[in-house]
């Protein structure tokens, strides 16, 4: 009675360590403008499912979609615009039909004080400032070249970037006068950026669309779920995103 009991026992323990859907590593690539609600989330996500460790590659999600089609071991996709999702989706990595889960616009940002003056997007079109952008290819650089051609200025930027973290960088160190950012980036810098709201911006909006890799484990469409969830919104809408 005693050795069946102990066996039963044994099984048991056996039983309770069989890994959970949400176990394992899985690598998460993202918009660098997603950085701060992204670690956020996946410490929670890890919390809530112990045995799972959450990997971030951040930056451009015209990089992030390129180093995906080249082969890079990503789980989730997460973009700050629809088309550089479409660049993988139409490689067939990703068949799942990717959710858009929030929505960013663009803000002037300049450093603390306001040292260069600037008063809107007019003056990023004077010689004598320092201005940073995002590059083109990037989701914050099509929207600002979207902005600026709507406002009728011919933006004359002094260095060009491939992530909006490394514009914010620039804002934050005083080594620019003026960069367009997301709101998001605004509210992340704290007190050493300032932001201001220009008309424009309603209409260049940028769509983040999510979805998981098609080869990815289980545990990917799970952090899906949760950015997807009562939860993530809330993390997410904290950070200064809108709903989508």
């Amino acid at each position: 009675m005693k050795r069946a009991l102990a066996l039963v026992l044994v099984l048991a323990g056996c039983s309770t360590a069989q890994p959970s859907a949400s176990t394992g590593e899985i690598t998460v690539f993202a918009a660098a403008s997603l950085t701060e609600s992204f670690q956020k989330l996946g410490q929670e996500f890890e919390a809530a499912h112990p045995g799972t460790k959450v990997v971030f590659n951040f930056g451009g999600s015209s990089a992030l979609a390129q180093q995906i089609n080249q082969g890079a071991p990503a789980d989730v996709f997460a973009s700050a615009a629809p088309a550089n999702m479409k660049q993988v989706t139409d490689t067939g990595a990703i068949t799942a039909a990717p959710v858009t889960f929030a929505k960013n616009t663009l803000q002037i940002a300049v450093p603390r004080g306001n040292p260069g003056k600037v008063t809107g997007l007019a003056d990023f079109a004077k010689p004598d400032l320092k201005i940073a952008l995002c590059a083109e290819q990037v989701p914050c650089g099509a929207a600002a070249k979207k902005v600026f051609a709507a406002a009728g200025v011919t933006a004359a930027p002094d260095t060009l970037e491939q992530d909006v973290k490394a514009v914010l960088t620039k804002v934050s160190l005083g080594e620019v006068d003026a960069a367009l950012v997301y709101r998001t980036d605004v509210r992340a810098a704290g007190a050493k950026v300032e932001g201001e709201d220009f008309a424009e911006a309603a209409g260049a909006v940028n769509d983040y669309p999510i979805a998981p890799l098609a080869k990815a484990p289980a545990a990917a469409k799970d952090f899906v779920d949760f950015v997807l969830s009562e939860r993530g919104r809330a993390v997410l809408t904290e950070a200064g995103f809108a709903a989508p």
